[in-house]
């Protein structure tokens, strides 16, 4: 394997140039993982390339090699969808971070898979436009394709899989691809962006993206509500969402959450379930939206609203929600955050987050419950110790009863954070049959293999990686 892996590093520098191909020690550490709770494993080196062309060679040299091919952005995935368990190549795309064009009167702009959607938000704005989607962390614009990212305003504008129009793709066999165009619609053939957009680098790995981007608003305003239940919270959500309301952003935050904010941030907020909303709109529109939103919201009989303008303001209010994980990492010392995601039917969500808390509880696992309850997903932030057995065999306990019912109820296993590893036992009883489809065109377009293997989709040589994994 040694000589394997000179072999491949010297072709590799041979065909980009031998900066840009490492093993160093500290590089191959940062890549080994990603922010989850899974356990870290070595790529064999890391290819950093410029091109597309450079990204063909790449793959069609780990063909060659029978090497693992594994995209990399910025390593903030929550489901261990980077880790190599098998080594292989990390394909980092930190030098492929250029946006290539703007076209402000498509709506569209042409972007490398490194550029992250903070950076494109800034060159957007000087043009009176935005890219909408937000998963929280400043993730690249590949990856967040690659899991099919959304985060808190997909209520009104969607979620990633809705805002690509066209993916440039290298396919394991090297060949480069286009799955769309650049139309706002097409009834021509299969519906590739679909199938490509959440393969978690199953499937080939992205260098260019053509996206669908949104003029800013003329006016925003937030405001945050609390209520004396999370079912009242939901209710009111569920008549807004009915109500025709421009609602931009609605996320919930639970009781115990609110009280570990005021701790770690010295606030007084009511230690409520409390819905955080921010409408988009013009003034004249959103004067009318407000009054009609309070008049919904203490038909739900909400004990308080606090509503802002100011950007300032607003940037103030919502601290609370964007806090919130760091709230719970810096109040629990030496234990680690690990964060799981189900989505359902708007109607089931009320009974979902309160199974949660019910499971927490019972478990006596210490935990915060945040959903964007607009599209029905939320999210368990669960602060658990790595070394202590009892305490993971309980998370692994409430992340499956969390699964279990939400599936049960005509929900998902994710919504946003992907499968990974972390989620991949859950894909046959989510698809049933439905996932031997998956595996046949797994098959067709990766037939060695070697594109992010034992992700998503059991295979073989995945079935070995994990009984590798268990017997290390």
């Amino acid at each position: 394997m040694e000589e394997k892996h000179r072999e491949l590093m010297k072709e590799l520098q041979s065909l980009l140039s031998v900066e840009q191909v490492t093993q160093n020690e500290t590089a191959l550490l940062q890549h080994g993982g990603d922010e989850s709770y899974h356990a870290p494993v070595l790529p064999a080196c890391i290819a950093y390339p410029k091109t597309t062309e450079e990204v063909q060679h790449i793959v069609r040299t780990a063909k060659k090699y029978r090497m693992p091919v594994i995209p990399y952005g910025r390593g903030t995935s929550l489901e261990g969808h980077v880790i190599p368990h098998e080594g292989g190549i990390t394909v980092d795309f930190a030098l492929m971070d250029q946006i290539l064009e703007i076209r402000d009167s498509d709506f569209l702009v042409k972007v490398q898979p490194g550029v992250t959607r903070s950076q494109l938000n800034k060159e957007l704005k000087k043009h009176g436009l935005f890219f909408t989607v937000d998963p929280g962390a400043d993730a690249t614009l590949g990856g967040m394709a690659a899991t099919n990212a959304s985060g808190t305003t997909s209520v009104k504008y969607g979620v990633m899989r809705d805002q690509v129009r066209d993916l440039e793709v290298v396919t394991a066999e090297g060949t480069i691809i286009h799955t769309g165009s650049e139309a706002v619609k097409s009834s021509s053939g299969y519906h590739l962006n679909g199938l490509f957009v959440g393969s978690e680098g199953t499937l080939g790995c992205f260098t260019e993206l053509t996206l669908r981007v949104y003029g800013i608003p003329e006016s925003i305003m937030a405001a945050r509500v609390t209520f004396p239940s999370v079912s009242d919270a939901v209710g009111g959500v569920v008549t807004l969402l009915q109500s025709g309301i421009e609602i931009a952003r609605v996320e919930l935050v639970d009781e115990p959450s609110m009280q570990q904010v005021n701790k770690h941030m010295e606030t007084s907020y009511k230690e409520m379930p409390t819905l955080f909303l921010e409408l988009h709109g013009n003034e004249a529109g959103l004067a009318q939206d407000v009054d009609f939103m309070k008049t919904i919201m203490e038909e739900h009989a909400c004990e308080s609203i606090d509503f802002e303008m100011e950007t300032a303001g607003r940037n103030q209010l919502w601290e609370a929600r964007h806090n919130l994980a760091y709230a719970y990492v810096h109040g629990y010392p030496g234990k680690k955050l690990m964060v799981t995601d189900v989505c359902l039917p708007i109607s089931q969500l009320a009974g979902a987050v309160a199974h949660a808390r019910e499971e927490l509880n019972r478990l006596e696992l210490v935990g915060g419950i945040v959903g964007h309850v607009g599209d029905g997903n939320f999210h368990v932030l669960l602060m658990i110790d790595l070394n202590d057995s009892e305490e993971m065999k309980n998370a692994a306990e409430l992340n499956e009863n969390i699964v279990y019912y939400a599936l049960a109820r005509g929900g998902t296993c994710t919504g946003e954070h992907g499968v990974g590893i972390g989620k991949k036992k859950y894909q046959e009883e989510e698809h049933g049959p439905a996932l031997a489809v998956m595996e046949k065109i797994k098959q067709a377009l990766d037939p060695e293999e070697i594109m992010n293997p034992n992700k998503i989709i059991r295979t073989k040589r995945g079935d070995e990686a994990d009984e590798t994994v268990r017997t290390n």
